[in-house]
This record gives C-alpha cells, structure tokens and sequence, in this order.
C-alpha cells in the first residue's frame, strides 16, 4: 500500500513541469489517477481538492472525508486545525476498523493508498507569510502529525514494511506568500520518498551540480540528490502497487527512487514506455483520421514499423538478460514517443496560426474600411454616390470569396475537424471579402490625404502612435516603461498652444503625468502589507472629496438641483470615511488573531453594493457627476487595498482630470480659430466635416485621443503590478469582505478591484468625448484598431511550455488585449450609463458644463 500526504513545505526539492493551462477545478485530459487504478483509496483533507479525485472514477473505490470549508479561515485563530483535523480522522478511521470486521478485512488486502491533503502550511503561508512563527509551528505539528500517523499504520499492520511512504507538495511559495509565478521557491516542490521498495540515501562527496543552494541550507552536502518531474510521481507510485499507469500519464518512472533488481526496473520501464507509446500512437490515428491522406505528414522517428521493432528490441533485451540497454532502450522509446505525441497535439498548429493572423490583418482591414467610409469626407461622397454595391466588380469579388469559402467547407468537412476549425478558416475568407470590398475608398482616401498638407502631421502622428503602442507591449513585461511613456505625455504638451494659453492646465497635466509615472517603478502590490498607506491614500481622498464638494457649492446654480448633489455626495464622503474605519478595525482584529468581525464584514458588502449606485442620485452636470463617479469607487477601492493603490486611484483620477482640461481647452482654442477665419476658408473646412461646434469626421487628434485611453487602460492594469499576476493568489485583499476560502468569491472581488481604474479611465474618455465632441463610433473603431495591432504581436507570444509564470504570463496577456476591446465597448456604455442617467426627477434638464 501507499501511504500519500501533499503539504506547501519546503524540503528536497524536484523539478516540475510546467501548469495546466486548463482550470484547476478541471481535468486537462480524460479523467484517470493512481487512486481510480487502486483497489481502494481513503482520502482525507480539503472539500476543494479531494472532489478532483472522486469526480469520474470508476466505481465507488475513492473515499473522500472532507473538513466543513468554513475551516479554511485565513484569519482564523487556529488555521493549524486544518492539518489536526486530518490527523486526527486518520487515527479515527483506524480504530474504527477494530468494531468493523469489513472494514478490517478490507485493509488487509493490497493496492491500498491513504491520501492525506493538508493544507495548514499553505493556508498560513498565504495569511501569515512562509517564514513567520505560525508557519514554523504549523511544520512542527505536521512533523509531529507524521510521526504519529506512520506509527500508526506500523502497528496496524505489524511493522510488515510493505508500506511506502510519498511526502511532497503541489507547488512552493515566495517569501510573502504567492506561488503563481516561475522563481524557483514555487516550481521546486518537495518529496520525501521512503519504506517498501525504495531505496535508501546514498553517501556522495556532493549533493549534485545544483545552483538553488537547497543542499546547503538543509545540511544534505554529503547525500546524492535525486530530482524528478511532478509527472514521475504517479507512474512512482503505480510501480509500487503494482498498478496499471494512469491513462495519458506522461511521467517517467524514476529508477533511481527503486530498491529493485535490474530485471524489475526494466519491466517496470517497459511497461512504462508501452503506455506513452500508446498515447502516441492513439493521437497518430486520431491526426491521420482527420487529414487527407496526400498531405499527412507522419512522424519520421516513430513509424508503425519503427515501434514494433523498438518494442521486440526490448523484449529480447529483456529475455536474454541485457537489463541495462533494455531501459537505455526503454527510455529512447519514451522520449521519442513524448516528442511524437507533442508533434500530433501540434499537427495544425501552423495552419490554424496561419488562419488567425490572416483573420487579424483582415480585420484591422475592415475596421479601416469603416473608419474611411463612415468618417471621412470621401467615405461620406462614395456612399452618396452608391457607386459600389451594384457594380460587376463587386459581384465578382462576391463570387471569388464565395468559391473561396466553399472549397474551403469541401476541404474541412472530408478532414472531419471540429466546429471551432471552422470559425478559424472561413472568418479569414468573410473579413477579407469586407476589406476588398472597401479597398477603393481606403485607396482614394490615402491619394487625397497625399495631396494635402496635412499627410505628413498625418505620418507623424500614425508613426508616433506605432511606437507608442510598441511602448504599451513591452510595458506588459517591463512595467517601467509606462513611466517612460507617461513622462513622454507631459513632454507632449509642449507641442501645443497650450503652454502659451493655459499654464495652469499645461503644469497640472505635467505635475499628474510625472505623479502616475512614479507607480510603475514601486514593487508590484502584494509583496508587502502597509495598512499605513491605506490610511494615507483614504485621508487624502476625504480631504480631496470636502475641497471639491465646497467647491461645487459655492459654485451652484440650481438651489434644488445641487442641493441634493452636494448631500449625496456628502453622504459618499461618509462611505470614503467609514471603510477607512473598516480597514482599520479589520487588519486589527486580523492581526490579534480575532478574525473577520461580522459587523464589518456586513459593512464593507453594503458598501461595495451601495457607493456605485450613489452617482445616479446626483446633478448629470459633467463636473458634478464625475466628482460623485470618482468618490463612488474610492470607497471600495480602498476597502481592497493593502499598501499604495488608493494614492495610485487618486493619481489616476488626477491625470484623467487633467486630460479632461486639456483637451477642452484645445477644442476651446480650435473654436476660437475658427471663428477668425475667413469665409472661404470655413466652407473648405465644412466640406471635411468640420465646424465650429461639431467635429462631424476623424480628425489626427481622434487618434492621440485613442491612444492615450489604449495607455491609460494599461497603466490602470500595469500601475500597481500585473494583472497576470491573479495567479499568484494572495487573499490579504479580500479580507474585509471574507476570510474563508472561497476561490470564486475571492476572485470576483479582485476582479473587481481590477476595474475600477478600467471604469474610471472609461469616464474620462466619455468627458473627453462629450467636451469635444468627437464622434465616439469613430473613438471605439480606433480603439479596436490599435488593440488588434497589440493582440497580433501577443498572439506571437503566446506559448504552451515552460515555467507556470512563462505560460500564464504569455496567455493572459493575449487574453488583456484582446478583452480590452470588448470591455472598452461594455465599460463605455457603462460611463454613458453612469454619466447621463438620473434616478431624481427634480433634477431637470441636465447641463454639461
């Protein structure tokens, strides 16, 4: 039998491979294990992990004993329960079998496993940090807790040694608590290996040639270190119980663990190469099934042929005693058959790549294409003129894609591929059938832009733009470089009039680029608790909130109107106070190991539900709608904050302020222009679609504009730390709302601290609109534009292997720009909810001033 316990301690160390880019509530493949292989398996620990393994086994063999989930309290006043508990049902389970002669007879028989999840050590490890006293005590009963449980299981079956013993961990932790990323303190997990079958520590002059410095900070210089993949565990464990491996494990049985004859380990590594041999030669069939015969390209080094003499090889090795090269051989067949089965699983990958970048420049194609034709000048006389639709070179284009399309559904449907490969190669064939149909008017537009005076301001600002972009995409692995362009957006005021007509708003624009910038250099948010910045952040907030709100009522014009505004916000004020308080009285009680109280608990939900839907109560005035949206979000905001991310709130806030200022004032500036112009010289102006109130048409400034809230959306996700980053999951954020583990809740509300500056920016850009009214169809297309221009370099990113943080990392940044577009669309309906609807009818006619 196997006695199984997996705990978040930092002991030997192994190497594992890289994470399941499926959910961890999910299989990434059919669902099989050492446990659904075993005769029986009892299992005790968390109701989050040990459901994984009962959910589609065969049968009803897996056992699961599950604490209730309030246990799992982060701020509990004994986390250490967790791991008591379990010990604790493990010693209750076995006298239990002493007045149960089934149960008895039962665990006398063999391929038997006990899994013991315990999560004490990573619970405390999140709360409390990994190298504080908690932790270190947690250990020590853990020790204790296996000391106790191997005695047991000794006397049970009367000291027999036919019992192995598997200590290890699903993943490490940094010294403040995470483990979602690639430093070698989380990929290097532990595992302790001893009992029936294993052999035991083998003296050496050094551990190995390892560079962790693990060897010399647990004293083991003088024992060979061992390392395997996280994968070898269970084919370890299947040896040892004499199972069957697990259908589609991909580890390798680690010889080196074994204390077994050479004949044993050739059988076991056999064995071991015809399950990955099959894995390869199932997904060989499933590709060739699929694909034309004519194009197949098989795997060379693995041929049907090349197997079968490979697998007699080893069988004859094996029968006239050449144990040795029977597992060199062994080993040869398994890692050709992993390089094959990785082959397979990216037979299309070239062409289905080859598909969606081709969709993407279609698509940016025809964004183009509606950009010119619904916002220019020309785009307006083409469709005047209906010129396109009707003509034989449109039919032709209709006919060609539309042959095009159909032998691209004759050439799927013989290959039998999923429904998801059909979206893949006819959305390419829709996107550029739109763009050829659009080509001339893109083609006029560029001629006439060439013609006039305004092509090179035109160039520059595309070329500026392009870099600006090139600048956001490194930002996602370089967070300072948001600094870098934000000092670039206060240098950018120095190439308008600005600085001329309006120094105050020219300084502010400046004075809040240069306060933003400072955030990306700070250490990203989690590695440090400081409720003193908090605090901070919340007096500066109420100190901002009464000088606007004094503000707004010596200004007021409507008695009824902005009485009621200047109360609500008052009463938003008080919300901004009161989660002060409730972040103080909770990291308190927090700290004295007292818990969540439930009275704050209470508050802060009531809060979170409450202060956004406050601003619906307020004047639609713009000045004092936006005042209400920004103090709407500090309230919550500040309740999910742990160190500076209220102070980089409020200078966001700020910056969007500023730019509200700017741009205003250059429409003001635009307007006054104008009005000194000559007759001529207006009419000229009109038939671009220009006047002195409504910007009817795209204008080069529509794309500064788009950029600056593309950069803007990005330094809301990038300026405190990395939105990737959600995986090294730290829960101190969370803790005014809950305490007990609850994965779902707890990231929905961090997803939420992650929007608040996304709707916040979102506002700002509504304003921006409403102050110069831009045509916001055309904003969202440039938007569009340039997030598609950034998905199509993440997309060249995106990898499969590698470290959890290198293959997390990649996909959720394609993920972010990719979403931005659609959240881009959904928050600015969202801004134009909260800026222009009223739930008080008092209010009357709204004025945005």
């Amino acid at each position: 039998m196997v006695f199984v316990q997996i705990n978040s301690m930092s002991w030997m160390k192994m190497e594992t491979p890289g994470p399941f880019i499926y959910g961890w509530k999910e299989n990434p493949v059919e669902f099989d294990s050492v446990f659904n292989e075993s005769r029986f398996t009892w299992s005790w620990g968390s109701p989050d992990i040990l459901p994984m393994f009962a959910k589609d086994a065969s049968g009803n063999h897996v056992v699961t004993n599950c604490y209730p989930p309030d246990l799992e309290d982060f701020a509990g006043f004994n986390i250490m329960q967790l791991d008591t508990w379990v010990f604790q049902q493990v010693q209750d389970f076995f006298e239990s079998s002493k007045n149960n002669e089934t149960l008895r007879r039962i665990l006398h028989e063999d391929k038997l496993v006990f899994f013991l999840h315990l999560l004490g050590t990573d619970t405390i490890g999140h709360s409390s940090k990994p190298y504080s006293m908690e932790y270190l005590q947690n250990i020590k009963l853990v020790d204790a807790g296996i000391q106790k449980v191997v005695g047991l299981i000794e006397n049970f079956y009367a000291n027999d040694r036919k019992t192995t013993y598997v200590m290890t961990s699903d993943h490490g932790m940094t010294n403040w608590g995470s483990h979602g990323a690639g430093h070698p303190h989380e990929t290097l997990t532990p595992i302790v290996v001893w009992g029936s079958g294993i052999r035991g520590p083998e003296l050496a002059d050094s551990c190995g040639n390892y560079s962790d410095g693990f060897c010399d900070d647990w004293h083991l210089q003088h024992l060979a270190r061992t390392d395997i993949e996280q994968a070898d565990v269970a084919p370890l464990m299947a040896f040892l119980l004499g199972l069957h491996f697990p259908v589609n494990s991909v580890g390798i049985l680690p010889l080196g663990y074994l204390n077994a004859s050479d004949f044993e380990k050739a059988e076991g590594l056999y064995a071991n190469a015809l399950e990955i041999l099959g894995q390869y030669q199932v997904k060989r069939a499933q590709v060739k099934e699929r694909t034309i015969s004519a194009t197949f390209r098989p795997f060379q080094e693995l041929t049907p042929s090349k197997q079968v003499e490979l697998t007699q090889n080893i069988r004859n090795l094996i029968k006239n005693g050449y144990y040795q090269d029977a597992i060199a051989e062994s080993r040869y067949v398994i890692q050709t058959a992993l390089k094959g089965l990785r082959y397979y699983q990216t037979y299309d990958r070239l062409f289905l790549g080859f598909s969606i970048v081709v969709s993407f420049i279609g698509w940016m194609g025809y964004i183009l294409h509606l950009l010119v034709t619904e916002h220019t000048a020309v785009g307006l006389k083409k469709r005047q003129e209906k010129p396109v639709y009707g003509t034989s070179s449109c039919s032709a284009i209709h006919f060609i894609f539309a042959a095009l399309g159909i032998a691209v559904l004759l050439l799927l449907y013989i290959q039998s591929v999923s429904w998801t490969n059909y979206c893949y190669c006819l959305l390419p064939v829709v996107l550029w059938m739109k763009f050829t149909e659009g080509s001339e008017v893109i083609f006029i537009a560029l001629r006439q832009t060439v013609q006039e005076s305004s092509f090179f301001q035109i160039c520059c600002t595309v070329l500026l733009t392009l870099v600006g972009l090139e600048i956001v995409v490194m930002s996602f692995f370089y967070r300072e470089l948001l600094s870098l362009g934000l000092l670039a957006m206060a240098c950018w005021i120095f190439t308008t009039p600005l600085v001329r007509t309006a120094k105050l708003t020219s300084f502010g624009w400046i004075g809040s680029c240069v306060l933003v910038s400072i955030f990306p250099l700070l250490p990203v948010v989690g590695g440090n608790v400081n409720y003193n910045l908090v605090l901070s952040s919340a007096l500066v907030a109420f100190v901002a909130g009464v000088i606007l709100i004094w503000r707004i009522h010596n200004h007021r014009q409507n008695e009824t109107r902005d009485r009621i505004s200047i109360m609500v916000m008052c009463v938003q004020l008080m919300l901004v106070a009161v989660a002060t308080i409730i972040v103080k009285v909770t990291s308190d009680s927090i700290a004295d190991k007292s818990g969540l109280p439930f009275i704050m608990q209470t508050m802060s939900w009531t809060v979170l539900v409450v202060s956004p839907c406050l601003p619906l109560l307020t004047n639609t005035g713009l000045q004092h709608r936006l005042i209400s949206i920004s103090l709407a979000f500090v309230a919550p905001y500040l309740l999910m904050s742990i160190t500076y991310e209220g102070l980089f709130l409020l200078s966001l806030t700020s910056l969007l302020y500023s730019w509200l200022q700017v741009e205003f004032k250059m429409y003001r500036n635009q307007q006054q222009v104008f009005e000194k112009m000559t007759f001529h010289q207006k009419k000229l102006l009109n038939e671009r679609g220009i006047s002195d109130s409504v910007s009817t048409y795209l204008e080069t400034a529509d794309i500064r504009r788009a950029f600056f809230f593309i950069f803007l959306i990005m330094t809301a996700f990038f300026g405190t730390g990395n939105i990737a980053s959600i995986n090294s999951f730290d829960p101190v954020s969370v803790y005014c709302f809950l305490t007990v583990f609850n994965p779902f809740v707890m990231g929905g509300l961090m997803l939420v601290k992650v929007l608040i500056p996304f709707v916040l920016v979102s506002c700002g850009l509504r304003a921006v609109q409403v102050v110069t009214h831009v045509p916001l169809r055309a904003l969202m297309l440039l938007v569009l534009l340039m997030s598609d221009f950034m998905g199509l370099h993440f997309f060249f990113f995106v990898r499969d292997y590698g470290s959890w943080l290198e293959i997390g990392t990649s996909i959720s940044h394609y993920i972010i720009v990719m979403t931005t577009t659609i959240f881009s669309m959904l928050f600015m309906g969202l801004s134009q909810f909260l800026t222009s609807t009223t739930l008080v009818p008092l209010h009357g006619k709204t004025h945005q001033k």
